[in-house]
C-alpha cells in the first residue's frame, strides 16, 4: 500500500517487520503517539463530523506540538 505514495521529497525508510520491528532512528512511534492522542481527544466529543475533521486534525497537531497545558 505504501508503494504508491510520493515520497520523493522525504527521506523514507522501510522496515521489514518480519525481520526487525524498529531501530533507534526509524520507527513510527511518534505517529502512533499522535494518533492515540487525536483519537482520545475525539472521543471527548463523541465523534467529529466529516466536514470538520481537517480542522479537528489541525487542532490535534497544534496540541501535539505544543504540549504545555497553559498554552492550550
Amino acid at each position: 500500500s505504501y508503494n504508491v505514495l510520493d515520497v520523493s521529497e522525504f527521506k523514507h525508510y522501510r522496515i521489514n517487520h518480519s525481520k526487525l520491528f524498529a531501530d533507534k532512528q526509524n520507527h513510527i512511534n511518534g505517529n502512533e503517539n499522535f494518533w492515540d492522542q487525536a483519537k482520545r481527544h475525539m472521543r471527548r466529543f463523541n465523534g467529529i463530523p466529516a466536514k470538520h475533521f481537517p480542522l479537528f486534525l489541525k487542532e490535534c497537531e497544534w496540541r501535539f506540538n505544543n504540549p504545555n497545558p497553559k498554552a492550550q
